[in-house]
């Protein structure tokens, strides 16, 4: 940008971001009224006919520029980057009705998940359906794993129909990860 002083972009960038966040609400949030969990449900069981799913969760790293301070090596990702552990939990369309962006990238899946107000809103039965992780979490009545060892052919369909209707937050990140190339190059913090 010609003329404007890098710490001006800064500035406004930083803004930018916050009068975002403040509005983040109205258009990142899970779907409350039967209806729209309905859809959402029918959504999922479109793609490998998995029942009464409301949402795919996972977590991905957002690599950030080094981190200074005491608390640098929390940043360290186990692939060994500088990151945080963003949690986000998407519709079948790939929308993202849940995001978790606060955990340094030491931070395990399953303890951004157990931490969150998203675990807490299907503790309380706040949701008429599901939601389906990969193996970093656990297994609960409210979210559905892969099975470690399939031992016959249900239990084979059952993990191809999981993995296949899970894939959407993989989708979800890629798809936001390319738009957003900033998310893939390192933040500043």
């Amino acid at each position: 940008m010609h003329g404007i002083s890098q710490q001006s972009v800064s500035k406004i960038a930083y803004n930018v971001g916050e009068a975002l966040a403040k509005k983040a609400h109205l258009f990142i949030n899970m779907p409350t009224t039967r209806e729209d969990q309905q859809e959402t449900i029918t959504g999922f069981r479109s793609i490998c006919n998995f029942p009464s799913v409301i949402g795919a969760i996972d977590c991905t790293h957002i690599r950030v520029k080094r981190v200074g301070g005491d608390m640098s090596e929390a940043y360290v990702n186990r692939k060994g980057y500088y990151s945080i552990n963003v949690q986000v939990v998407c519709d079948s369309n790939l929308k993202i009705r849940d995001i978790v962006a606060r955990w340094r990238g030491i931070a395990h899946d399953s303890r951004v998940f157990n931490k969150s107000t998203i675990k807490e809103r299907f503790e309380r039965g706040d949701f008429h359906g599901r939601l389906l992780g990969d193996i970093g979490y656990a297994c609960t009545a409210y979210l559905f794993t892969p099975l470690l060892n399939p031992s016959n052919d249900k239990e084979e369909a059952y993990n191809r129909a999981h993995i296949r209707t899970r894939n959407t937050v993989e989708r979800c990140f890629g798809l936001w990860k390319q738009r957003f190339r900033c998310l893939l190059r390192g933040m500043s913090m």
